[in-house]
């Protein structure tokens, strides 16, 4: 397996007084390839929407299905209407087709130009124009390297700020100025494209002329993590569990005081607990040497849940998680931007604590909140393993 993998992550913004956003991203992740389709329907709100909702969905589509893009272009022309005002039928539109995470195959059209960030400096790669339908279509193809960072965006980021802090909008030169400032800090490709939306925010007044998206692809060395919640439903297995778990490469992260206490048995290790709440509403932690974080579990891992679900939308909670020191916080640094591949052990023991009717944990809480956060991880594109005991 190539040791390389891609973190993809995309934010938008929609034309002020709009429910609805014009731009629309597609992902289709097969194995070590993924097809991104970032699509700027005409005009903003419900039109707008369908139009670049229907553009992406039918390339990334067809893309998958391995055919070529001349083909795509031309279903996409024959399938959407065409608008009334301006008599052209389809949204404009960026692919970029990571292939066996080796190479990078973009094709462009009418959208700003990707931008790729490659030794924290703006790297200007060739494209072949081509002509599909009439239309003026570029295609590129580069070989990926480690930290590259390709950023897509809807025309929406370069126009803001037009007449209010710019003349002439922020343009693609200051765009990666501002961005090769920010390649050497190593931010997740969701919290690249945040910063990027969210200055065009700024720029814009908070009252964006336009929708305004940003897709970003981050190239990056696998890193795996393992996370262990609950004992074994059979105490046999408890020794089994612990081999298996500390096995792994990769850090290792337990949730739960049942659960570290057979680990520091095992280990031959003491528990040391700390008293002290960095958080109000997330227990303390504890530590054992050998393991890289032990906490609290179901308390913890539902805070771990709530900010993943929010990271995956408006990403509000960015600025608590990323530099507070409760359990929960440090669990979403290793988990959602460190980590590429995560192995979940988790036991089926009943805790006798939980039964109490008096409290809102029980036995199935604890396995939805497995499901739901390994949800939450695999749409952050994580590669993602449970195993149960």
């Amino acid at each position: 397996m190539n040791d390389l993998c891609t973190d993809i992550g995309y934010k938008s913004i929609n034309h002020y007084g709009e429910q609805l956003c014009g731009d629309h991203v597609d992902i289709v992740e097969q194995n070590d390839s993924a097809i991104v389709v970032l699509a700027d329907g005409l005009g903003s709100g419900v039109k707008a929407s369908i139009l670049s909702t229907l553009t992406s969905k039918i390339i990334s589509t067809m893309m998958a299905e391995g055919l070529p893009i001349e083909e795509c272009v031309a279903t996409i022309a024959a399938t959407l209407p065409v608008c009334s005002e301006r008599g052209v039928a389809y949204s404009t539109f960026t692919i970029i087709h990571i292939i066996e995470n080796t190479t990078a195959e973009i094709i462009q059209y009418d959208n700003p130009h990707v931008i790729l960030i490659r030794d924290n400096e703006n790297y200007d790669y060739a494209k072949t124009e081509m002509n599909i339908d009439g239309k003026k279509i570029f295609k590129s193809t580069v070989k990926l390297r480690e930290n590259d960072i390709f950023i897509a965006m809807s025309d929406g980021c370069p126009h803001a700020g037009i007449g209010l802090a710019y003349n002439f909008g922020w343009k693609r030169e200051d765009i990666i100025e501002f961005m090769e400032a920010l390649a050497p800090a190593g931010y997740t490709a969701k919290t690249l494209s945040t910063i990027l939306v969210d200055e065009c925010w700024k720029l814009y007044g908070g009252e964006p002329g336009d929708d305004a998206t940003a897709c970003v692809i981050r190239v990056r060395k696998r890193v795996p993590m393992n996370l262990l919640f609950g004992p074994p439903a059979n105490r046999d297995d408890c020794g089994r569990m612990m081999a298996l778990f500390f096995s792994k490469g990769g850090k290792h992260i337990i949730c739960g005081g049942t659960t570290s206490s057979i680990a520091a048995k095992y280990l031959g290790k003491p528990v040391r607990a700390s008293l002290s709440f960095e958080s109000s509403d997330v227990p303390p932690t504890a530590e054992i040497d050998g393991v890289d974080l032990v906490t609290e579990g179901v308390i913890t891992v539902n805070k771990v849940l709530e900010y993943a679900k929010d990271h995956l939308k408006e990403d509000k909670c960015y600025d608590e998680w990323s530099v507070r020191r409760d359990g929960a916080s440090m669990i979403c640094r290793l988990l959602f931007e460190e980590a590429t591949d995560i192995d979940f052990y988790v036991g089926r023991a009943v805790n006798p604590a939980h039964q109490n009717p008096d409290l809102p944990i029980n036995f199935n809480i604890k396995m939805n909140l497995v499901r739901e956060l390994s949800k939450c991880l695999k749409q952050m594109g994580k590669h993602i393993k449970v195993s149960y005991f």
